[in-house]
């Protein structure tokens, strides 16, 4: 056998093969470019996707965070127009209960203004019945010592009068009959 098949065989479809290799690389390389491009421009493509969805999110944030912030100023000039009410509505009946205070006040003063006279006209009056009645009471003492003297009178004039010869009775006249 000879020997040089062994280095010219695999020479052989070295040579084949790379010819192979070579022709199907450029068409490799050309399906790789392809590829790349077809990559490239769908990357493209969702990136502009991406930025118009990003655009239109930043937009809709941003008509949202006016809206939010059109409400919140709602709600606070709602809240301040309520606050100011609720003042003006305080203030009104803080002047009303004032203003009725004040009358009873004057109301009060005169009361107790005409209580204190009629306390003193209690007390005077008081004073009047206790100093009648002190009459009274004295009159009565008075009648009673005169009813005493006058008794004691009469005894002083009734034992006077026992002692007197002339008032007393002449001794029973006995006759003899019994």
């Amino acid at each position: 056998m000879k020997k040089w098949l062994y280095i010219v065989a695999p020479a052989v479809m070295l040579v084949v093969f790379t010819f192979f290799y070579f022709g199907q690389a450029k068409s490799l390389a050309q399906k790789e470019l392809e590829d790349k491009a077809k990559i490239e421009e769908k990357r493209l493509e969702e990136e502009a996707k991406r930025a118009a969805i990003e655009e239109k999110a930043r937009l809709d944030a941003a008509k949202r965070a006016e809206e939010r912030e059109a409400e919140a100023a709602k709600k606070e000039a709602d809240r301040v127009a309520k606050f100011l009410a609720e003042g003006a509505e305080i203030q009104q009946a803080t002047d009303e209960y004032s203003t009725e205070a004040d009358r009873y006040a004057k109301e009060i003063s005169e009361l107790e203004i005409r209580l204190d006279t009629l306390r003193k006209q209690k007390e005077d009056l008081n004073a009047q019945v206790l100093a009648s009645a002190k009459r009274v009471e004295q009159a009565k003492i008075d009648k009673r010592n005169a009813e005493i003297e006058i008794q004691r009178k009469t005894e002083v004039m009734v034992n006077r009068a026992e002692a007197s010869t002339l008032a007393q009775m002449p001794a029973p006249v006995t006759t003899g009959r019994r």
